[in-house]
């Protein structure tokens, strides 16, 4: 009886077999493309500072609108300052196999081999709001593409119309960001390319470090040190929230002028009632777009790190009253 029934049963076996073979093709289909999903980390620097809280709910909105189009990991530091933290994160997206990096570096040279590390293990890796320095890279073989403003550019519109609230021969000082970064030494160099157009005199330049309570500190030390500056110039406006507390507490509200630069919501009400003269917008949720876009598109076209190309401009606008 077995043998009787051995044949029918070997092929109803491979009847079924066949069946589940062509039931299941379509599956290894699907999961090919959903693992085939982008997953890019964007890489912040202080998310206490309220500019990269923006930037940061910009690339979630983005995705939320484009579920299907990449998936989105976010981290930031501590404080600007903490370079170790922010190379020990991009380790981890290493680790984990994330397809993109979009960075925003704490330090301009420190992050580069760290980078490298990443692109080496086929990561395609953007930068953003502060541009790596072009020498380490170039000693690295390395190409990151940068998208970000032209922060000299927009300095230097800050400071020019400060300059018209000036006179010639007036004393200024700045308050820079972090010294190592590039963007803090672009923004300096736009502020002093308009306060010598205006015969203003820089008396004074030190770091504040992008934080509020440090640029408080520097500013009091300034305005101790050179009791006729007649405005402060700050990299951001973290350290211009920080300088009009100085200036106020040194009685000298209303002839110091204090400028900015972010256009950070925190700001605008020191805007409407003068205590902050001017700042500059350079559009934090934007600039996390368009990296994320770049990268994606380099993903998309099987582009490797060295085809990308070098700098995508993003705008950076005067905001007065």
């Amino acid at each position: 009886m077995i043998r009787h029934f051995q044949p029918a049963r070997r092929r109803a076996i491979i009847a079924s077999a066949a069946f589940l073979a062509v039931s299941i093709l379509p599956m290894p289909a699907a999961f090919a493309q959903a693992a085939h999903k982008p997953k890019v980390a964007l890489v912040m620097k202080s998310l206490a500072n309220e500019f990269f809280l923006t930037m940061e709910t910009g690339a979630k909105d983005y995705q939320k609108q484009n579920p299907t189009k990449f998936d989105l990991v976010t981290n930031g530091i501590k404080d600007e300052t903490d370079t170790a933290n922010q190379i020990r994160i991009v380790e981890q997206m290493i680790v984990s196999k994330v397809d993109a990096l979009v960075i925003a570096p704490a330090d301009s040279k420190a992050l580069v081999p760290v980078l490298k590390k990443a692109v080496d293990a086929g990561i395609i890796v953007v930068n953003i709001d502060n541009k790596l320095d072009p020498d380490v890279l170039k000693s690295k073989d390395l190409n990151i593409p940068f998208v970000g403003p032209d922060n000299a550019k927009g300095a230097l519109k800050v400071g020019d119309y400060l300059a018209k609230h000036l006179k010639s021969g007036d004393n200024v000082a700045i308050i820079e960001g972090v010294s190592t970064t590039t963007n803090a030494q672009q923004r300096s160099a736009g502020f002093k390319q308009a306060m010598a157009a205006g015969g203003m005199k820089v008396v004074s330049l030190q770091s504040g470090e992008w934080e509020i309570d440090k640029g408080n500190a520097v500013a009091s030390q300034i305005l101790n040190a050179n009791p006729d500056v007649k405005a402060l110039l700050c990299g951001n406006d973290n350290m211009a929230i920080g300088a009009v507390s100085a200036v106020r507490a040194s009685g000298k509200a209303g002839k110091v002028q204090v400028v900015g630069y972010d256009d950070i919501n925190a700001i605008k009400p020191m805007l409407a009632d003068g205590r902050v003269l001017a700042t500059a917008n350079q559009y934090a949720a934007r600039q996390a777009v368009f990296g994320i876009d770049t990268a994606l598109k380099a993903l998309a076209e099987h582009k490797k790190q060295s085809e990308l190309s070098g700098v995508v401009e993003t705008p950076v606008d005067l905001v007065t009253k």
